[in-house]
């Protein structure tokens, strides 16, 4: 790599739709203190990606402009201080940004191996879900096998990591979908009840088995009162984005009543400690289901790297179940 000082790379040249993705050629990072260097196989593709291209998601001020939040690869530079890896290890990572290219820094500790049995492609799919459900669903959410869960959006990324992951814990899962097809997918990945929002009301399909203990939520606005007529008494609301705004009106009434929970989190934010408290979860737990066959990544579509702005339009489009990746040639 020392030979090497500059990458191609898609940028946001403006603020605007998937086109404002352009491709130029950038410096390779070098990895500061306790970072490692990726050289990247596939990055995952996110709906943060979209909200930071079209202007409504600022990057941290120490991350790379570039999007992207997720990757695999090989790491191929070690700044000083890093003790677990070395050159020529397979991981996925977490990054604060910079995965639409072909080389990527990041903390150490926010780097995973490679779980037994899935392929570069798979593993960069990964970590921005993984790291997103697990520290709402499991960690701030708190669920217990037994309680029934609710996912709304359940064959998007998150949603399929979702299920999945709630099953595993052996709670009962139930998702909303937009089509038919899409139900069936999340009765295929272990949801008991898939719920069509198109034809039929969540709210009351819920309340039929007796409320959801835990709701994990990325639509808001209307969602929100929703929401917690389907919580069951002492239910807890998980948000973690806003698909449809970030303010409704709440009767907090009833919220106080039936003793609900309100909480959310965003993950981008947080310190790199906190992230790195979730890697050590996901290895010791999500990282032996992977192994063991009890999860699988659905992947909906693959695009080369310079073809980022249509994998955009595929992510925004309302036809796409499960991760869009990107393809980095070198």
């Amino acid at each position: 790599m020392s030979l090497i000082n500059a990458m191609l790379a898609m940028e946001i040249s403006s603020a605007g739709g998937p086109d404002v993705l352009k491709p130029v050629s950038v410096p390779v990072p070098v990895p500061s203190h306790g970072q490692i260097v990726i050289r990247l196989a596939y990055a995952g593709v996110n709906r943060p990606d979209a909200l930071q291209r079209a202007g409504l998601y600022a990057p941290p001020s120490d991350a790379s402009p570039l999007p992207g939040l997720e990757g695999a690869g090989v790491v191929v530079a070690l700044g000083p201080g890093v003790q677990r890896w070395s050159v020529g290890d397979h991981v996925c990572a977490l990054l604060a940004g910079g995965g639409y290219s072909e080389y990527a820094a990041c903390n150490e500790a926010h780097a995973l191996p490679i779980p037994n049995g899935l392929s570069l492609r798979e593993a960069a799919c990964l970590p921005e879900t993984a790291f997103t459900v697990w520290s709402n669903v499991v960690m701030r959410g708190r669920l217990r096998a037994g309680e029934r869960f609710l996912v709304h959006g359940g064959t998007s990324g998150i949603g399929t990591t979702a299920i999945q992951v709630a099953r595993a814990i052996g709670a009962r899962v139930f998702a909303t979908a937009g089509s038919d097809e899409k139900c069936q997918l999340c009765l295929d990945l272990g949801a008991e009840k898939a719920i069509n929002y198109r034809n039929a009301d969540f709210v009351a399909e819920m309340r039929e088995v007796g409320g959801a203990d835990l709701i994990l939520d990325m639509v808001g606005g209307p969602y929100l009162p929703r929401n917690i007529k389907t919580l069951a008494n002492d239910g807890r609301l998980v948000q973690i984005a806003f698909l449809e705004g970030a303010k409704a009106e709440v009767n907090f009434a009833e919220v106080m009543m039936r003793r609900l929970t309100i909480t959310g989190s965003t993950l981008r934010p947080q310190s790199d400690l906190a992230k790195a408290r979730i890697a050590t979860e996901l290895e010791a737990h999500l990282w032996p289901l992977i192994e063991a066959g009890g999860f699988r990544v659905v992947i909906d579509s693959e695009y080369p790297l310079f073809e980022a702005p249509a994998a955009h339009w595929r992510l925004e489009s309302p036809g796409h179940a499960g991760k869009i990746v990107l393809k980095v040639e070198h």
